[in-house]
Order: C-alpha cells, then sequence, then structure tokens
C-alpha cells in the first residue's frame, strides 16, 4: 500500500512537471513579444522543472544523488527568474516597445512585432514622426 502511494506521488509529480513545461514551450512559441515569452518560459518552465525534479529526488529516495538533485532544485529556482529578469532589461533598453494589440490577435497590427524582433511604429512612415528612443539607449550623444 505505501508503495503504491509512493510510485503514484512520483508519477504525479512527473506528469505535473512535464505538462508545465509543455505548457512553458507552447507560450515561447504562442505569445506575441519578448516580455511575455520570458515570463512564461521563467513562471511555468521553473515549476515544471521543480515539479520533475521533486519526483526525481523523491524516486532516489535517502542518498546522495538526491542531495544533489535538491541542489539543483534551488539553482533552477534562483537562476530561471534571474534570466528572464536579464532577458526583459535587455529588450527594454533595446527600445523594443511591448506588444499592445487591443484585440488579443497577434496578427494585427496593432503594436505587433515582426520576425526581427523591432516594433512596428505606424508614425515611422509619416513626415515628421521619428522614431522616439531613450537617451543613450543606442550609445549617442544625446545633443
Amino acid at each position: 500500500m505505501i508503495d503504491t502511494l509512493y510510485v503514484g506521488a512520483i508519477v504525479v509529480l512527473l506528469a505535473l512537471g512535464v505538462f508545465f513545461t509543455f505548457v512553458s514551450a507552447m507560450g515561447v512559441l504562442r505569445l506575441p513579444d519578448v516580455y511575455a515569452r520570458a515570463h512564461t518560459a521563467s513562471q511555468t518552465d521553473t515549476l515544471g522543472a521543480g515539479l520533475a525534479l521533486a519526483a526525481v529526488a523523491l524516486a532516489l529516495g535517502w542518498q546522495q544523488a538526491s542531495v544533489y538533485t535538491v541542489l539543483l532544485l534551488f539553482f533552477v529556482f534562483i537562476t530561471n527568474p534571474t534570466a528572464a529578469h536579464a532577458i526583459a532589461r535587455s529588450a527594454a533598453e533595446m527600445g523594443i516597445e511591448p506588444w499592445s494589440g487591443a484585440d488579443g490577435d497577434p496578427s494585427s497590427d496593432g503594436g505587433a512585432v515582426p520576425d526581427g524582433g523591432e516594433p512596428i511604429d505606424e508614425r515611422s512612415s509619416e513626415p515628421g514622426h521619428e522614431r522616439e528612443t531613450t537617451e543613450g539607449s543606442h550609445g549617442g550623444d544625446p545633443r
């Protein structure tokens, strides 16, 4: 009876880990901009990896390898959100604006980001409307 619960807990943790990792992969593929992709990659991938590593630690039992698995789990919990923050900050410093489509369709032209990663600015094609950048974002002199 105890062995059945033990194996059941391992299977449930592993299945949830695979589910959240799959959700993360789908989010990275389907979400419209770098900010939303970094968010889903840090949140659901951390949860998916954490649950899968918890299943591995539970399956290994009280061994030295399970201590390493728990240390790896803490490492993942620290590095994934830090990496997502670094990606989002880098995108912000490059001037990439968040996607702001009003109807929820990433193919609409309301601020959609093409494959090159640069936001579409409808005003940039009109005379007298140059693209706005922050001072120093590209290393230029603000004068």
